[in-house]
């Protein structure tokens, strides 16, 4: 009987073990409170960049024991649980401490409610009396089997409240004291401490008298528990009360707002924490002298590592339009390109910065373009009709090329462009601004000029070198070394030139840009060290009549290289292969003078021409049993010949020296070819059922 008996009690822990561990496993602790944090975008340094609310709108941000002041972590446990390092989740020596506490004095005076006790009713709000305290004991144990005492700490110190939607000791921190909790004063820790006893009573916002005093009444014991001096505590006694509530950091929002949405978690980037506050007084104080409506957006990259250091979407992130991320948005570049088509035509031409050009009234076929003076120089040097930003010269220069070849170039270095209304394909207006593209894509293109060519993506977060897609090269290094030190001597803005400007140690090549109607000023500025980029102009995109990228945009960009930090690097020696040559005589005869396109053509070959479908047709649409399509045909020009449909690339295979296309259904299309020397011919039709 005896041996049966034991065997029954056996049983029976052994079953109430399963038991428990079952109940364990299907009653989990509830960790959804905990996992609902604040996203937060950080600086490079570590520093906030801003903070968002989590999903039930409360300022949650994470915390570990490593987030906070030691001092903090050790007043915390001396107050709440000495003896949190030890126990199992349930203090028994403090249940009895209480219960005699309570019974003597017939009221309840003291609790005994572990850390972890109070971390289980923070994860799981509701309920008082002896059932929640069951509850919460039971929770305890749970927690302390599945987790670390730190990481139990880690739940209440981003959990615990600290009065409105302040949950945690960071967003406390940040709200009371506007820094983060790593460096507490004395008079900062006992706060700290005092209000998740009753954040509500005594928020320091609505009821500074209340939590001074609770603040006080946290130093006294801490004395009284002699982890203080008594002159440390005189000190902390004396420091001024909270009286209010601070905003969250909020720098970089549009670039926070972006990478939020992109990783929906805390995520780091490589800006430059205090490059972007200077950036942003900047632009606060810019803003001012508008009054028009305008807005600015501010791009800093480090040529190097293309990381972005410092991201500006706009300056006045709650005012109309405020949110709108004008970094990313499509405008037109006015003049920024032409540094592109000189890079191009000294790789793809016979021409040097000194070869002669000429800027006189030039028909383009009915195309006409203008200076931003109105008026035209005459013959001049390509370096000066780079440095005066002519646009006859880059229009010719572009006619060379070829606007499809030019268009190809920029996508295949991760340029995207965009054409509106009825020009859906590259044509020579896009030379001037005739095209859509963002800031972020321009500071790509331009840090190219510091890296012989090479265009790389623009880092925003720390990843791996191997997750870095390779660079392409724009323009050959020889391009490239002509082009930046054709804008290292452009004449600069007006009122810089006085003694200031560039003659601060740091050598930029800059370019500036105006789009057709005053609607978008840039400057570009391209140092050793950095790539800088300025947009101003309105969100809506409507005119400002006078402000161009010269006098507006050109003097912010000096302003925002003198907050950037002191350059190391030097310029980088020129190529071997450069070409030096001090005027016109001095290069070789064909170098001396360009020779416009229709000079070409005319002198070399027969110009490309579309035959089927003719220009202004009306074409029926092919058969189902004609297998080919539409047979493509041209004639003239250099050969291969390529085809594009409404700016697309034909991918159809060819057949008898032909290439056939099948359109999908009736409709207007405009059918494209492009030889290999990028001249190019389009012909409109109207395509009809048969």
């Amino acid at each position: 009987m005896g041996w049966a008996h034991d065997n029954w009690r056996i049983g029976a822990a052994i079953g109430a073990i399963a038991a428990i561990a079952a109940l364990d496993f299907l009653f989990p602790p509830p960790l959804d409170r905990y996992l609902d944090q604040s996203v937060v975008v950080y600086a490079e340094d570590g520093s906030i960049l801003r903070p968002f609310l989590s999903a039930d709108d409360k300022w949650r941000v994470a915390a570990t024991p490593q987030d906070v002041d030691p001092n903090y972590i050790a007043a915390l446990k001396t107050f709440e649980d000495k003896r949190f390092d030890d126990h199992w989740g349930v203090d028994p020596a403090a249940v009895l401490r209480a219960a005699f506490q309570n019974v003597s004095n017939g009221r309840v005076v003291s609790g005994a409610s572990t850390i972890t006790m109070q971390t289980a009713r923070l994860l799981e709000p509701g309920g008082r009396g002896l059932h929640a305290k069951i509850r919460q004991a039971v929770r305890a144990l749970q927690l302390e089997r599945r987790y670390s005492k730190n990481e139990i700490l880690s739940i209440y110190l981003t959990l615990a409240p600290f009065g409105g939607n302040l949950e945690g000791v960071r967003a406390a921190s940040l709200s009371y004291f506007q820094k983060e909790p790593k460096r507490l004063l004395l008079s900062e820790i006992a706060l700290l401490v005092a209000l998740p006893q009753s954040p509500e009573r005594l928020r320091p916002d609505r009821f500074p008298k209340r939590a001074h005093q609770a603040r006080q009444k946290i130093i006294d014991r801490l004395l009284a528990e002699n982890k203080i001096t008594a002159m440390a505590a005189k000190e902390a006694k004396a420091d001024p009360a909270i009286n209010k509530r601070h905003a969250m950091p909020f720098r970089a929002p549009h670039l926070a707002q972006r990478l939020k949405a992109q990783n929906g978690r805390a995520v780091g980037t490589h800006i430059n924490a205090s490059a972007q506050s200077g950036l942003e007084r900047l632009a606060a104080r810019e803003l001012r002298w508008f009054g028009d409506g305008g807005n600015l957006a501010i791009l800093v990259v480090e040529n190097e590592t293309r990381a972005v250091r410092a991201y500006l979407g706009g300056a006045d992130y709650w005012g109309p339009a405020g949110q709108v991320d004008l970094v990313r948005a499509v405008r037109s570049p006015g003049s920024t390109l032409k540094p592109f088509i000189y890079g191009m035509a000294f790789d793809e031409m016979p021409i040097h910065p000194a070869t002669l050009i000429e800027d006189r009234p030039t028909l383009f076929g009915d195309y006409a373009p203008r200076n931003f003076s109105r008026n035209f120089q005459g013959t001049v040097t390509v370096r000066e009709a780079l440095q005066w930003s002519l646009n006859v010269p880059a229009v010719a220069l572009l006619d060379r090329l070829g606007p499809q070849h030019f268009h190809t170039r920029l996508l295949r270095s991760g340029v995207a462009l965009s054409y509106r209304g009825r020009q859906l394909v590259p044509s020579l207006p896009m030379a001037l601004g005739g095209v859509g593209t963002t800031l972020s894509d321009l500071v790509m293109i331009y840090a190219s000029l510091a890296d012989d060519g090479h265009v790389a993506p623009l880092r925003l977060v720390p990843g791996k070198v191997s997750e870095t897609p390779s660079a392409f090269r724009l323009i050959s290094a020889e391009a490239s070394w002509y082009v930046a030190d054709i804008l290292r001597q452009s004449p600069l803005p007006d009122g810089l030139a006085q003694g200031q400007g560039f003659q601060r140690g740091r050598q930029i090549a800059f370019k500036t840009g105006t789009s057709y109607g005053f609607r978008d000023a840039w400057a570009i500025g391209v140092s050793p060290t950095y790539t800088v980029g300025v947009w101003i102009g309105r969100a809506d995109g409507s005119t400002r009549p006078g402000r161009y990228g010269r006098n507006e945009a050109a003097p912010l960009l000096m302003k925002v290289f003198d907050l950037l930090p002191t350059e190391e690097r030097t310029l980088a020696p020129a190529p071997a292969s450069v070409l030096h040559a001090s005027n016109n005589r001095a290069l070789p005869p064909s170098m001396r003078r360009f020779m416009p396109k229709q000079t070409v053509e005319a002198a070399n070959s027969v110009p490309l021409q579309v035959m089927f479908p003719p220009n202004g047709a009306t074409v029926s649409l092919p058969s189902a049993s004609d297998s080919d399509g539409l047979a493509l045909r041209s004639s003239g020009g250099a050969k291969p010949v390529r085809w594009l449909i409404d700016g697309k690339l034909v991918t159809a295979a060819t057949a008898r020296n032909r290439t056939y296309w099948r359109p999908d259904g009736e409709g207007f299309s405009t059918v494209t070819a492009i030889d290999a020397k990028g001249q190019s011919a389009t012909s409109h039709i109207r395509l009809i059922a048969p």
